[in-house]
């Protein structure tokens, strides 16, 4: 069977990288449908990738419309227990230009019905989610992308809306009230299935524009996200061969490997042997 310790969601040009060899690509399904697009599985450095595009190739998928729970599902089928998730964001703090990139440590959901969950139709969990993003794996992250020559941010709060159109001037505004610093599409609810799938998330976001709050800016417009996205995809590619090479044997320095122990209220004898069955290769070690 195929199986990647290292998981990338990100833009479909990713795995285009140096170094990467044995490349394929395998089709997985789940409870929950068909991911995004096939994973193109290669390895580096000994070590086996799994790179998910996570809009679909050529981009077909909305943010809205993007199967997370099947994404998150197959990569935890493939035995992924790290996840760096690339993405792009717009600014809302001056000092967060476009072309930086900013690791973020903290989350806020504005997003307007997306499934969230694994759970549901018979089991509950409440899974912590005080600290949404693996701070093992971030740390590793803003190191990669500052010896790869990025001006890189390490913290922030990420903003996730529900899209796909950008903001208008006063929810822009708004949100820099609220104290958030980038604001994307696409964060939430991967990085809450990753939590409860006990697999490590943490976000390379490339700064793309000022939103649409500078004054001295132009406003954001899609050909300036792709044009600056697609000037840092070698600085991504060139960051993750470093974090491949930086990742520890062991999952020991954070919680995110045991996030569902304790966490599941329902009592096992009541929750459905359907759900049981279909979620075992997340929650197999505590229900069976």
């Amino acid at each position: 069977m195929d199986t990647a310790i290292i998981g990338v969601i990100g833009g479909s040009g990713l795995y285009a990288m140096d170094g990467l060899s044995d490349v394929k690509e395998v089709k997985i399904t789940s409870p929950f449908g068909d991911p995004s697009d096939v994973i193109t599985l290669g390895t580096f450095g000994g070590q086996r990738i799994a790179f998910l595009p996570r809009h679909g190739r050529g981009h077909r998928l909305t943010p809205s419309e993007v199967p997370y729970r099947a994404n998150i599902f197959a990569l935890k089928t493939l035995g992924v227990q790290w996840i760096v998730a690339v993405s792009a964001c717009g600014s809302l703090r001056e000092e967060f230009a476009p072309r930086d990139i900013v690791i973020p440590d903290q989350i806020y959901d504005h997003t307007k019905g997306r499934a969230g969950s694994f759970f549901g139709n018979g089991a509950v969990a409440h899974v912590s989610f005080a600290d949404p993003f693996c701070s093992t794996l971030s740390g590793i992250l803003y190191d990669a992308v500052k010896e790869a020559g990025g001006r890189v941010h390490k913290g922030g709060k990420y903003l996730t809306i529900e899209g796909p159109q950008f903001s208008s001037k006063a929810e822009s505004n708004t949100y820099r009230q609220w104290g958030m610093d980038i604001i994307g599409m696409t964060n939430v609810p991967e990085s809450r299935l990753a939590r409860e799938a006990e697999i490590c998330y943490a976000t390379m976001a490339h700064v793309t524009d000022y939103d649409v709050w500078h004054q001295s800016a132009e406003p954001v417009t899609l050909p300036m996200v792709i044009a600056n996205l697609n000037a840092n995809v070698a600085l991504a590619q060139k960051a993750l061969a470093v974090v491949f090479n930086r990742l520890p044997a062991t999952r020991e320095q954070c919680a995110c490997p045991t996030a569902l122990k304790d966490a599941i209220v329902t009592d096992p004898a009541r929750i459905p042997a359907k759900f049981k069955d279909d979620l075992r290769p997340i929650t197999g070690k505590y229900l069976g």
